[in-house]
């Protein structure tokens, strides 16, 4: 009977009712009276129960419960050899500095004969000024062509008075770092004092996109033919309608995407109908239309699960299976840590595991929480233990949650875009700065070089490639 009554039932709860608990015996009494606390401390917080199943964006921030406290101090641990900030490469200027009159009590003094002057080195930036350039461009005749050609003037784009070096920066600042248009533009008036409009520096960085757009179409292609992907997305507004900003990534690119739909049919046409290697996504079921190959889903994000509805559910059905099946994760996570996939005793170790995986999912239960848990795990009974079959595939969806992280950050400060053109330019930028940065390559150097290839020959180069130090390494 305790399935039925909800949280409001108990708040209006009658001497009937109270009976028929008292009848059932005392796990229910007790079960009725950890839920009527549960619901005390919320009310005294403020706060209204929470359906487990809600998902974690859709819970405004004052309702969820605060997080933990640090539990490490943070820096290395004592003993540790420390770290700190390499000295400079090379010395611009030397100053020397010498006493006349002790800085404490006044008095004349004189040069230590034994003590050397001590060193110490400061690095800053000077004041940093816009230069100007004035181009003479020379006319010439073609006899050929019969006509007066010019020499092309790589650095800065055609009718642009704003330098490629220039356009680079902010446009990595923006895309890149997160920060707003003001504050860039704040960043040019103040520091380099070059004067430039909002609008101005919005329009250079439409046409950007437009040139870096094969970069973008590159990165997209790599993203379908690697053999592990994660993906993730996230809410974004687009001229004030709800939109969706895809992320796919791997260790050497990201690729971001905003549609205005969260359906499988976006990922269709990413994929191009179907992706046949191993997706790392979330529990979402749109992505189950577009898998032809295999699966992981998200394990931290079913301990959260877990976790969230043992705070409010303390029936014995229901602690018994989160029992079971949080113990089952971590004893995968632990086997995957061994990472000895063709050793034997790691293969019968695994199949352990299925088999406890289809206990779990056999054995069933009465509570709904535990229901609900159960139709997923057979749902993705494939996708729940595939990390312990490759080594390439990790366990959690970390690593789509940290590149989208960029993402929610420049959200936050741009509030969004005012049109389609503005979110395709958002999406193409942020790609190719943030698969820059996980190639290790200079971001404005890079563009900076790519558009003067451009104005120079009409063709943008390759795609750089990662660099030596953050190619892959192959597991020992």
């Amino acid at each position: 009977m305790t399935d039925q009554i909800t949280h409001d039932g108990l708040l209006q709860l009658t001497e009937e009712t109270a009976s028929q608990l008292f009848e059932q015996g005392k796990e229910k009494v007790v079960w009725a009276l950890l839920q009527l606390s549960a619901l005390a401390r919320q009310k005294a917080a403020g706060t209204d129960a929470i359906d487990p199943a809600t998902p974690s964006a859709m819970i405004a921030p004052y309702l969820k419960t605060p997080g933990k406290k640090r539990k490490a101090k943070p820096g290395r641990k004592a003993g540790h050899e420390g770290a700190r900030r390499a000295g400079p490469p090379s010395i611009d200027r030397c100053e020397e500095h010498r006493l006349e009159r002790c800085p404490i009590c006044g008095e004349p003094v004189r040069p230590c004969k034994k003590a050397k002057p001590r060193r110490r080195y400061v690095e800053d930036i000077q004041q940093t000024q816009a230069e100007t350039t004035e181009h003479l461009l020379h006319p010439s005749y073609c006899p050929r062509c019969k006509k007066n050609v010019e020499p092309v003037v790589t650095d800065a784009l055609p009718r642009a008075t704003i330098g490629n070096r220039t356009l680079a920066l902010t446009s990595w600042l923006h895309y890149g770092l997160g920060n707003s248009v003001s504050q860039v533009v704040s960043v040019l008036n103040s520091l380099f004092h070059f004067p430039i409009s909002d609008g101005g520096l919005c329009d250079m960085w439409r046409r950007l996109a437009d040139i870096l757009r094969p970069w973008h179409d590159q990165i997209a292609a790599q993203a379908k033919d690697s053999a592990v992907l994660n993906a993730d997305e996230t809410g974004w507004r687009v001229n004030g309608k709800t939109h969706w900003l895809w992320c796919f990534t791997n260790p050497t690119l990201t690729c971001y995407h905003i549609d205005p739909s969260r359906s499988s049919e976006v990922l269709k046409q990413f994929f191009g109908e179907m992706y046949h290697g191993t997706l790392v996504t979330d529990f979402l079921p749109a992505y189950n239309r577009v898998v032809a190959g295999h699966r992981q889903a998200c394990l931290t994000h079913l301990l959260r699960e877990i976790k969230k509805v043992s705070k409010d559910d303390f029936r014995a059905e229901w602690t018994a299976f989160a029992k079971h099946l949080k113990r089952l994760i971590k004893d995968a996570l632990r086997l995957d840590a061994r990472a000895d996939y063709d050793a034997p005793d790691f293969i019968r170790k695994r199949a352990r595991l299925h088999k406890r995986l289809d206990g779990v999912i056999a054995r069933g239960s009465i509570n709904p929480n535990a229901k609900r848990l159960v139709k997923r795990l057979k749902r993705y009974r494939e996708a729940l233990l595939r990390f312990l079959h490759d080594p390439a595939v990790p366990p959690d969806n970390n690593r789509a949650e940290r590149e989208i992280r960029p993402a929610v950050i420049a959200r936050k400060n741009s509030f969004h875009n005012m049109s389609d053109r503005g979110a395709q330019t958002q999406a193409t930028l942020m790609s190719v700065y943030r698969t820059l940065k996980l190639r290790g390559h200079d971001p404005i150097e890079t563009i900076r070089d790519a558009l003067a290839c451009h104005i120079a020959g009409g063709k943008l180069p390759p795609l750089p490639k990662p660099a030596a130090s953050k190619l892959p390494h192959a597991p020992p």
